[in-house]
């Protein structure tokens, strides 16, 4: 009877364990919850239009520009940009936190071993002699195990896993707006490449312009006011080109940078891009559902919702008791005697450890974790409707852009047509200096305004593609 007494001991705390439960929420997307709502699934408003497509976004959306420049950038920019290094290693650490929190549910090992040479004092034991010199040791084994009977440890893993799913989220929110800011420093520099040369083309037309006018002059059918307002229009024409060439450096620097390259180390052949990267057929953008899926920073905004519900339960498991089992084992004595009978020990046991009855540092906990949730899905519902309002607000900036540029298009070519008539009427003498000029300045101001217009367009093409939040 004596002898089956630590066994029963020792199993009591494992029939207690197979009698726990798992305290706090268990985690599901609140019903409330924006995602839930079934116009967040919806077709976009302006995916209806004809630049548009309901086809599903490719992953790799920047292949559909069909430039070979750009896919080796942004493969570079995969590999050495330093935030996608900050994401991978932040994805490390709460991939380590999920291994640590893993390991309270497995036993815990202890060994010490302590030898030692000397001697007792005799006055302590009531001998009024000095001692022998002897060598002692004390060598142990400690096992513990924590039961989980409230589910503290499972909610504590619970939350590492989600928080090592949000890390995750995150790194894929880094390579989004990696591939989004790559392409769109590239377009940027080819953008200011071409404005520069339209805007040099210009500066040329005129420098013609004022030549013929200058020969005018001379022959006295013109007058020094109007060599100088042609000269005037000239310099103004030259004006316009440092400021795109800062433009173009400010563009390539960002690029370098990007790619993991200091910004002196831009690339030479996109220093000498002229053209455009440009989409010609409609842009495939899905709808609302295949958004709210694919969007990293609402899959980590949700993760984070349910790593705080998790938290919960780990406050609320802090109201019960804490039962560890433990087994303790070892040999202590002199080294002669060492193994002997006398030496061995051993304990085994439950360890029992309950706050009560004060539970208000317990009750703050739970209450510090359920509004952390709540804020959780207030910023959860926040990054959902941004991402919709973002989308929207892309698809209209590009379709308006598109609208304006179709303009600014027809009033370029009618203002190539004046100028054009323009000059050869003055040519014959049958207009005057300041009509020729102003149809010039026209065509200048108009050429200049659709080459904005296009690097306008380039630039809203990749921020639609990063609010459908492709390229992960």
């Amino acid at each position: 009877m004596m002898r089956t007494r630590p066994l029963i001991l020792a199993a009591l705390p494992l029939l207690l364990a197979a009698c726990g439960t798992v305290v706090g929420p268990d985690y599901r997307v609140p019903e409330t919850a924006v995602i839930k709502r079934p116009e967040a699934a919806a077709p976009f408003l302006g995916a209806s239009e004809k630049p548009f497509s309901q086809q599903a976004l490719p992953a790799q959306w920047w292949r559909l520009y069909r430039d070979s420049t750009l896919d080796a950038l942004i493969d570079q920019a995969f590999t050495a940009n330093t935030d996608l290094r900050v994401a991978a290693a932040n994805l490390a650490r709460a991939q380590a936190v999920v291994t640590e929190a893993e390991q309270l549910n497995r036993p815990a090992v202890d060994l010490s071993a302590a030898p030692g040479f000397g001697r007792a004092a005799g006055a302590a034991g009531g001998v009024n002699h000095a001692l022998p010199d002897r060598a002692s040791y004390d060598a142990g084994l400690h096992v513990s195990y924590q039961l989980d009977l409230f589910g503290k440890i499972a909610r504590a893993v619970e939350a590492a896993h989600a928080d090592a799913d949000s890390a995750q989220a995150a790194g894929d929110l880094a390579r989004v707006t990696v591939a989004a800011e790559t392409t769109r420093a590239y377009a940027e520099a080819c953008s200011a490449g071409r404005q520069i040369a339209i805007a040099r083309q210009s500066v040329a037309l005129q420098d013609n312009f004022v030549r013929s006018t200058a020969q005018r002059v001379k022959l006295g059918r013109g007058t020094a006011l109007d060599n100088s307002r042609a000269l005037g229009q000239r310099d103004q024409l030259r004006a316009a080109v440092p400021p795109l060439e800062a433009q173009r450096r400010a563009a390539l620097y960002r690029l370098a940078v990007l790619t993991g390259e200091t910004p002196s180390h831009f690339s030479q052949s996109v220093a000498a891009c002229e053209h455009v990267p440009r989409l010609v057929g409609a842009i495939p953008v899905g709808d609302g559902a295949a958004l709210l899926r694919r969007r990293p920073d609402i899959r980590q905004a949700e993760r984070l919702l349910a790593a705080g519900t998790a938290r919960i339960g780990v406050a609320t498991a802090e109201l019960y008791p804490q039962i560890s089992l433990g087994l303790s084992a070892g040999s202590t004595g002199s080294l002669s005697g060492f193994g002997e009978g006398n030496t061995l020990r051993y304990s085994l046991g439950p360890l029992i450890s309950w706050s009560l009855p004060s539970t208000s540092s317990a009750r703050a906990h739970i209450a510090q974790a359920e509004a952390g949730t709540a804020a959780a899905l207030a910023r959860f519902d926040g990054v959902v409707l941004n991402a919709l309002r973002e989308t929207e607000t892309a698809l209209s900036n590009y379709a308006r852009e598109l609208d304006r540029n179709a303009a600014l298009k027809a009033a370029r070519d009618q203002s190539a047509l004046a100028s054009n008539q323009a000059g050869r009427l003055y040519r014959f003498g049958r207009t005057d200096f300041l009509t020729t000029l102003d149809a010039e300045r026209t065509l200048a101001s108009t050429e200049a305004a659709v080459a904005a217009s296009e690097a306008a367009l380039a630039t809203d093409q990749v921020t639609l593609f990063l609010a459908l939040g492709g390229g992960w």
